[in-house]
């Protein structure tokens, strides 16, 4: 029996795919976002160890509200932990569960995608961020290249698994209409490609930095006002058309 490790679970989630979901938040995460609201998953040694089933009774406490919706591994980071995310999503569809992934995919090896095959077996949906299309910007961003993350998606795109893809926007550093645009572009090649969130940076985690002792990396980075994060969205959107349009020439 596999014993994973999470931070928490969250009984009603309204924003982590479609309906009402249980949602398992991971322990450990590789990443280092400048705007992560959940620093306190990096550490791969915090949180604590269950088992797929202790997780599906918890959901099953609560089935009669998640009809509609199902389960959502999110974190920290789910493919860090792929043989334990697969034992949890088989669990889970064995019994009817409706499986999403929420993921930013920096651990994926495109050298090496069987070691999360097995997880995406059992994946109904997966929620990708795409923090940044310019890799140089994505390294200044998160510390890592996105080159891997575009592989995944890419992998996803093979593998015909649905995809809702995830985009903050950061006043100042993912904002850029050219690089919008672009990734516009990218996206108009994902044949998978079933929704497109555009996230307004907010600054709700200041408080947890300071309880952990953290420095908040983003200072006093404004907000971002949600009309901007509609202009934003719209702008990728001319870049998927744009995309769609040039790819059937």
């Amino acid at each position: 029996m596999i014993r994973g490790r999470i931070h928490s679970t969250e009984s009603f989630g309204t924003v982590d795919g479609p309906g009402v979901r249980f949602v398992v938040f991971f322990q450990g995460c590789p990443m280092r976002c400048l705007y992560c609201h959940n620093p306190d998953t990096w550490d791969f040694s915090g949180g604590r160890e269950v088992t797929a089933e202790e997780l599906m009774a918890e959901y099953d406490s609560y089935r009669e509200f998640l009809k509609s919706g199902g389960i959502t591994a999110t974190g920290g980071e789910p493919l860090a932990q792929p043989e334990f995310l697969a034992e949890l999503f088989a669990l889970a569809k064995s019994k009817g569960v409706h499986t999403c992934l929420d993921t930013s995919a920096g651990v994926f090896d495109p050298q090496s995608p069987c070691r999360i095959t097995e997880a995406l077996k059992y994946t109904d949906l997966v929620m990708l961020d795409i923090k940044h299309i310019d890799d140089e910007a994505h390294r200044k961003l998160t510390g890592h290249t996105n080159r891997n993350i575009l592989d995944f998606a890419e992998y996803l795109r093979e593998l015909n698994i649905p995809v809702w893809i995830r985009h903050v926007v950061v006043p100042g550093m993912t904002d850029d209409p050219d690089a919008l645009f672009r990734l516009g572009e990218y996206l108009s090649t994902l044949t998978n490609l079933k929704a497109l969130d555009v996230l307004p940076y907010h600054d709700m985690a200041k408080p947890k930095y300071a309880e952990l002792g953290l420095d908040y990396p983003l200072g006093d980075t404004p907000p971002l006002p949600k009309e901007k994060a509609i202009e934003a969205r719209n702008r990728i959107m001319e870049g998927i058309k744009y995309g769609l349009k040039h790819n059937s020439q």
